[in-house]
């Protein structure tokens, strides 16, 4: 990290060729994911899990320019007793927390959500800073269908993103703002142009609000959805999905935003990857471009360890393969052949 300048700190997170590993799973959903390789969820296999890619130094160390942290592993310790945020620092990553308390159903809005956490969220700072993150990640969930969103429910989630944004700022963290338009709505068959259409929408409203709560757009990261086909619907080919996504974000997104991190929002691996070069290599644009991937990231590494210490250096190097791949993505230089050189 360069400074505690806010600019500071974002312009390291958003540096060349490098992006964010988002390692904030709930208990809930790394359950999930441990259930895949038969490991029963802990708070020791848990922390071991997340060591294990820490130390991973031939990802981290070129690849990977913060990490998003749930709370119970913000507090970890490795198994020596080095604190987890240390071997994070050590990588010449930022840590940082996730602080939103997830999406509840929206009063009065049929199958919308509101994100709650605001309420303490200040004290929580606090103490987050406390304990070394120097960022913080909100996520906003916006339905999509043919009839939604509601106006209602998109400006009441990029309220409270701006809410929490202008909090964490004032707290000395950089807040990255996530308005995720999800790929698998109900019944998840929309058009990408209905994509395009709602996540202009999102992030116009989204910006707005931005400005009403004095963010300071430097110190700020936007996490956003690709302009993507629903789920079960066809599936757009690479060069209009970038075509699209950055057509959205040249119109709507200010030019003083450091950076742009893209969530990979239920596409698979290879194509959150190669959607993301494509729109590096073929666009000249005013922020950096890079990715805020977890289940992308992960999912090999995952497999290849299966919970069992002799597997670390195997999960470790799948990891790495994949952290450089997202990283040759960031610069847009990624091929698909790449993808079989392990």
């Amino acid at each position: 990290m360069t400074g505690e300048r806010l600019d500071d700190i974002a312009g390291a997170m958003m540096s060349k060729g490098q992006g964010l590993l988002a390692a904030d799973e709930s208990t809930a959903t790394i359950a999930r994911r441990f259930d895949t390789i038969g490991l029963a969820s802990t708070e020791t296999s848990r922390r071991d899990y997340r060591e294990m890619l820490f130390r991973a130094s031939d990802a981290m160390k070129p690849c990977i320019s913060g990490v998003i942290l749930y709370e119970e592993t913000l507090f970890q310790k490795a198994e020596d007793g080095t604190p987890l945020v240390d071997l994070i620092r050590a990588a010449s990553a930022v840590p940082g927390i996730k602080v939103d308390l997830g999406a509840k159903p929206m009063a009065g809005f049929p199958g919308e959500t509101l994100t709650e956490g605001l309420d303490g969220l200040p004290d929580r700072l606090a103490r987050y800073y406390e304990a070394g993150a120097r960022f913080a990640k909100w996520r906003g969930v916006i339905a999509i269908s043919e009839t939604l969103p509601s106006p209602g429910a998109v400006k009441a989630n990029a309220q409270a993103l701006a809410r929490y944004s202008a909090l964490c700022q004032a707290a000395g963290l950089v807040p990255i703002v996530e308005p995720e338009v999800l790929m698998d709505g109900t019944p998840g068959d929309h058009s990408i142009a209905r994509s395009e259409e709602v996540t202009e929408a999102t992030l116009r409203i989204v910006f707005e609000e931005l400005a009403s709560q004095r963010v300071a757009l430097e110190g700020m990261i936007l996490k956003p959805s690709m302009v993507i086909d629903g789920k079960n619907a066809r599936k757009a080919k690479v060069d209009e999905v970038a075509e699209r996504t950055v057509g959205v974000l040249k119109r709507t997104v200010p030019a003083a935003v450091p950076g742009i991190a893209f969530l990979s929002g239920g596409q698979s691996t290879e194509e959150a990857t190669a959607h993301l070069s494509t729109m590096v290599s073929g666009f000249t644009l005013p922020w950096t471009l890079t990715f805020s991937y977890g289940r992308a990231l992960q999912a090999e590494a995952i497999a290849a360890w299966k919970g069992k210490q002799e597997n670390i250096a195997a999960g470790q190097r799948a990891f790495t393969h994949r952290a450089r791949l997202c990283s040759l993505a960031a610069l847009g230089g990624w091929r698909r052949e790449l993808e079989l050189a392990a």
